[in-house]
């Protein structure tokens, strides 16, 4: 048992985390971490975006970027979908993943539908520059993914949302 002094009239319920509807948002990356892929033969970057405007303000999309993996066309387009990031902040290199934090732009995320395994979820199909700019605009290669959770550590699926 715990002892709790908690009044739930002063806190908003938790909302449910379906996934957000498709279109362009504007974001940030707020965090991002070097992570070995499950069966321990590469890396993935994961990245971490808060939605910053609009009705899904702060809510929470993640990206997987397969950087260091047997695989080649992973990651190539790992590779990429790290350039549009890269040109959509304005940050052409960079030498650790904290110099692309907290900095604005748009991505642009889809729904990927419920199969009988996994709920539906966002993926993030493109990036570009806040202003919007054709020239800025970058979008990420398609990826074949099996569905993934938040919680089921399958790195070969990058992309979903809470």
């Amino acid at each position: 048992m715990a002892q709790l002094n908690f009044d739930a009239n002063t806190v908003d319920p938790q909302s449910s985390f379906d996934p957000l509807p498709a279109g362009w948002y504007k974001a940030m990356i707020t965090e991002s971490e070097m992570k070995p892929t499950r069966n321990g033969n590469g890396h993935y970057l994961q990245l971490t975006f808060q939605v910053l405007d609009g009705e899904h303000a702060g809510r929470i999309v993640w990206d997987r970027l397969n950087l260091a993996n047997p695989n080649q066309v992973a990651v190539e387009i790992a590779q990429q979908t790290l350039s549009a990031i890269c040109h959509a902040v304005g940050q052409l290199t960079v030498k650790d993943s904290a110099e692309l934090h907290n900095k604005p732009m748009q991505i642009k995320l889809k729904v990927v539908p419920a199969t009988a395994e996994y709920e539906a979820k966002n993926e993030i199909s493109g990036y570009k520059a806040v202003d919007g700019s054709p020239a800025a605009v970058a979008t990420a290669a398609p990826v074949a993914t099996q569905p993934a959770t938040a919680t089921d550590g399958n790195d070969s699926a990058p992309r979903w949302s809470r």
